[in-house]
């Protein structure tokens, strides 16, 4: 949904039409891939990460106008509500010190843009759910002021046809409807994209949806939605209840929701495409004038406009994502599982773990998904978000102990296996050891410490329970002080639980 579109209505025929020019676009990409039109390996990655605003007393500030304002640079840009922001880096080669380069281009931009958050007593706090967020922060009043997420929230909201109810049972309960699709703006994330030759797609896309799990399970950094405490991620149930056009009799019959993990393994990246065309109704059928059949037989490449829009409503945690780069064509994947934050060592750790064990799982001699059920990945992936760093999953195992899966702790999987797997991935990438040692230190430290951005969040919200503070005041304290270690920069498995603000009293 990063492209600009033009809010308007739609008649009958715009359906049609639009689901013909799909078609047509998918039929351009099957001729791209069947004459090999895609660029030649460059080893690329690319991050985007989504910001919240809040004053200093930790409250969301719906300021994301004026700060861009401030801001001034093509890198940020908004998101779904007022209180969003996201920043955006430009792709780089995955090999040497990248991940220290991203780490300093990360800090120095985002301490940019805090510096001009402050001139309207706003700054930029990196989570996956901001912990102050009330019910009335997220209604349609407080939308961002951009045609494309008033006519997204406006499809949404017409095809589901009545309230979206929101049910999350975790260590609390919150049960809640909203009349809009705002509070999966609460929702900021990391996503890390990959560039990958159509040859190579199936296997980075099985590996990534393998290794979502143990993504989830060392980062995930949510506990937190409308003053209860949830899911130790609480993104992807909110994401998926918040943007579900399913009434209750949809769902019952099997109807697959839009935020979607998928069904099976791939063996081509056309078939997710073609699964986003034969299982999703267009949301925004917005047709462009290029007819991409007639540029490919004049020797050009296609923008498959209608493709690329129809993909980005479709909220798959690794999508395929079709891009143009110097008049050639490429793919990627785009990992959408982890939150923001919560420092810029902890998003760059995440990453290096990502880049590094997708690489060694995708060129295995027996990949994991010929030894993996689909379903066990995806149980795991809710296993993870439920209960993060505490969580156990299912994993094959080694031939030596009978193969079969079995249960086993996250973290023991991630220090014994999956870390070494990493290591290897990124050695292969060409990275240097001393950012590989760096990085994935910081991920072994957490699974030391059993130590996460969640459990950092919960256990700090609990003591400042015990020193008597209300609710509300817990998490405003907490947030507060979540921001200023945030700024200090350590990661997040050396913070020191609790609060240095002393209790207020009467």
């Amino acid at each position: 949904m990063g492209e600009k579109v033009v809010a308007g209505r739609f008649d009958l025929s715009d359906r049609r039409h639009y689901r013909e020019k799909l078609q047509d676009c998918l039929t351009g990409l099957e001729r791209l891939l069947v004459e090999k039109r895609f660029d030649r390996p460059k080893n690329l990655m690319g991050v985007e990460i989504e910001l919240n605003l809040a004053g200093s007393d930790g409250m969301p500030r719906m300021l994301n106008g004026q700060v861009l304002e401030r801001i001034a640079s093509r890198d940020f840009q908004t998101e779904l509500a007022m209180f969003n922001l996201e920043v955006n880096i430009a792709p780089h080669r995955l090999e040497g010190r990248v991940f220290d380069r991203l780490a300093e281009e990360l800090r120095t931009s985002l301490s940019y843009a805090d510096r001009k958050a402050g001139e309207v007593d706003a700054g930029i706090v990196m989570t996956g759910i901001l912990p102050t967020l009330e019910r009335d922060d997220l209604v349609s009043a407080n939308l961002s002021e951009v045609d494309r997420y008033t006519l997204l929230n406006d499809q949404i909201v017409a095809a589901r046809g009545e309230d979206f109810l929101l049910d999350i049972k975790g260590v609390e309960h919150l049960v809640c409807t909203s009349k809009s699709i705002v509070p999966e703006a609460a929702c900021t994330s990391v996503q890390l994209h990959l560039q990958v030759t159509p040859a190579r797609f199936a296997d980075v896309w099985n590996a990534a949806q393998a290794a979502v799990a143990a993504q989830i399970a060392v980062g995930a950094n949510s506990p937190f939605l409308f003053g209860r405490e949830l899911w130790r991620e609480s993104r992807p149930p909110l994401f998926l209840q918040a943007t579900d056009t399913r009434p209750p009799e949809l769902q019952a019959q099997g109807v697959r929701p839009r935020t979607w993990f998928g069904e099976r393994w791939i063996s081509s990246a056309y078939e997710l495409f073609e699964e986003n065309l034969r299982f999703f109704p267009a949301l925004l059928p917005i047709c462009d004038e290029e007819d991409p059949l007639a540029v490919l037989d004049a020797g050009g490449v296609p923008k498959l406009a209608e493709l690329v829009l129809h993909n980005g409503t479709v909220y798959r945690w690794n999508r395929p994502v079709y891009g143009i780069a110097d008049g050639v064509p490429h793919l990627r994947v785009e990992n959408r599982v982890l939150p923001a934050g919560p420092t810029v060592t902890d998003v760059v750790a995440n990453a290096a773990f990502y880049y590094g064990l997708v690489r060694a799982l995708a060129e295995e001699s027996r990949p994991v998904w010929t030894r993996l059920p689909f379903a066990a990945a995806e149980a795991n992936f809710d296993a993870a978000c439920r209960d993060g760093i505490d969580a156990r999953l299912v994993w094959p195992r080694r031939a030596r102990y009978g193969g079969g899966t079995a249960e086993v702790d996250a973290v023991t999987l991630v220090r014994d296996e999956l870390l070494p797997l990493a290591h290897a991935g990124l050695d292969a990438w060409g990275v240097e050891p001393a950012d590989r040692d760096l990085y994935l230190g910081v991920i072994e430290e957490r699974c030391r410490r059993r130590a996460n951005g969640a459990s950092w969040q919960a256990a700090t919200f609990h003591r400042a329970l015990e020193r008597g503070l209300p609710r509300d005041a817990a998490l405003a304290a907490m947030t507060r002080r979540y921001a200023e270690l945030m700024n200090e920069g350590e990661p997040v498995h050396t913070w020191p639980v609790g609060l240095l603000e002393p209790v207020p009293l009467g």
